[in-house]
């Protein structure tokens, strides 16, 4: 068999297994448990409560051998109810270490931390430990005060939509795609073939929407520092160190987690106060620092063809993806 034989049969096992949805999983993980307090540090009866955003935000996939950490709205939603119904919970910090993720991913945990603060009434911070960017920094446009690490990087205000143009890999192993179609842009954005100028067109217009929004939402909570010109300005996408975006009046303050809960400590009026983080049974995490306590006992291993895919869906992203 030559090499380039082998490489083709290569190149045809790959797009099958795309394209029929060959899956293997194995799990050896029991149900998920309800999440339980941790006291990190401190002392007295009011609780801070540390809260991660950290990894990809997704609408809800699962983490897997192929995919990096994702966040979700059903994790942060699970800790803003727990938190909810704890009446010594004075005051929550996000901790951030995200390049983003989805659009709607982004807009649901911002809408339900908006929902918590009016329910609850109490202040909430965000803390950029290392990367805040695109979702995750629209997400600390619902908190009260946005305090970066001076090595962090911020901003990445944007949004984009990809696909992958397989019509010249399917050619040379001849494979054709074929397709039935109730109108000409049902199938809009397909990787079988170039996308046209007008389907361009109508995703640029989506694009521009939602990169709308995401300025409108910069715009809310930062209108006494910074016009909507000003914002449109600074949202071409770029990244920005703390120093720049603090400049730049993307966030408040630089500082360390530690100097966010000082902060938090002063606005509650309070010397003393218990920080906290929520986590599952079976996992440890000894410090604020720790990463988010996700997952349960046991191994969950699984490799999918939706990790791999080409063909998973149209995604819409405030995502920085260098």
């Amino acid at each position: 068999i030559t090499p380039m034989k082998t490489h083709l049969k290569a190149l045809t096992f790959l797009l099958l297994f795309f394209i029929t949805g060959c899956a293997v999983y194995i799990s050896l993980a029991p149900i998920e448990k309800p999440l339980k307090e941790q006291l990190v540090e401190g002392k007295g009866a009011p609780k801070i409560l540390i809260a991660d955003v950290s990894g990809t935000i997704t609408e809800g996939e699962k983490e897997s051998l192929l995919s990096s950490k994702n966040f979700t709205a059903a994790m942060i939603k699970e800790a803003l109810q727990k938190a909810e119904e704890d009446s010594d919970v004075s005051g929550i910090i996000l901790k951030i270490n995200s390049n983003g993720g989805s659009v709607s991913a982004s807009d649901t945990i911002y809408h339900e931390i908006l929902k918590f603060k009016k329910k609850k009434n109490i202040p909430v911070y965000a803390c950029v430990t290392d990367m805040g960017v695109s979702g995750a920094y629209y997400i600390s446009m619902a908190t009260d005060k946005v305090f970066s690490h001076p090595t962090s990087i911020n901003g990445g205000i944007g949004v984009f939509v990809m696909k992958f143009n397989i019509e010249g890999l399917m050619s040379k192993i001849g494979v054709e795609g074929e397709i039935v179609k109730s109108g000409d842009k049902k199938d809009s954005w397909s990787p079988f073939r170039p996308s046209t100028p007008e389907e361009k067109e109508i995703f640029q217009k989506i694009i521009d929407e939602l990169h709308s929004r995401f300025v409108s939402v910069i715009y809310e909570q930062r209108k006494n520092l910074l016009t909507k010109e000003e914002i449109q300005r600074l949202a071409d996408g770029r990244v920005y160190t703390a120093e720049q975006a603090y400049k730049a009046k993307l966030i408040d303050k630089i500082g360390y987690l530690d100097d966010a809960i000082e902060e938090m400590k002063k606005s509650l009026n309070i010397k003393e106060a218990k920080i906290i983080r929520y986590y599952r049974p079976g996992t440890y995490k000894p410090t604020v620092y720790s990463s988010y306590p996700e997952g349960t006992e046991g191994i969950n291993l699984s490799i999918s063809v939706n990790d791999l895919s080409v063909f998973k869906g149209v995604k819409f992203m405030y995502l920085w993806l260098p």
